[in-house]
């Protein structure tokens, strides 16, 4: 039998960090990911994220989607959509066309909505001449 890639699925879990892990660098994922232990660095993917309630981030995020129940810290850039649940709490910036902030969420960000669907975009610079 010949080995097929493998498909991922939104709702499947791809990955786990789980309680009492810490984990530094870059991490990039196909389908849903959990964040339930420490990870500090750049979070790039498609996917869904998920920081659980004892999920602590500190990093550069840029995703399809990120639900947050833990804590984060950083830059949050979703291609879809950000949803702060009630013992979310963020600190730093939130870059996405739908936001969802649950009763009891905590948030210290600036918080921007983008064009529905826009595709994430590094910072860019503006040339002006003269």
């Amino acid at each position: 039998m010949k080995d097929r890639p493998r498909e991922f699925e939104e709702s499947q879990i791809a990955g786990l960090i789980d309680v009492g892990s810490e984990f530094k660098g870059e991490l990039s994922f196909k389908g849903s990911f959990r964040i339930e232990g420490s990870f500090k660095g750049t979070i790039l993917s498609d996917s869904l994220l998920i920081i659980g309630e004892r999920g602590k981030v500190e990093a550069d995020v840029k995703v399809g989607q990120v639900i947050i129940n833990g804590e984060i810290r950083g830059t949050i850039e979703a291609r879809d959509r950000v949803e702060v649940h009630n013992k979310g709490r963020v600190f730093g910036s939130i870059l996405a066309p739908k936001l969802v902030v649950e009763e009891g969420a905590f948030l210290e960000a600036s918080c921007q909505t983008t064009g529905r669907g826009a595709p994430v975009q590094p910072d860019l610079k503006l040339k002006t001449e003269g």
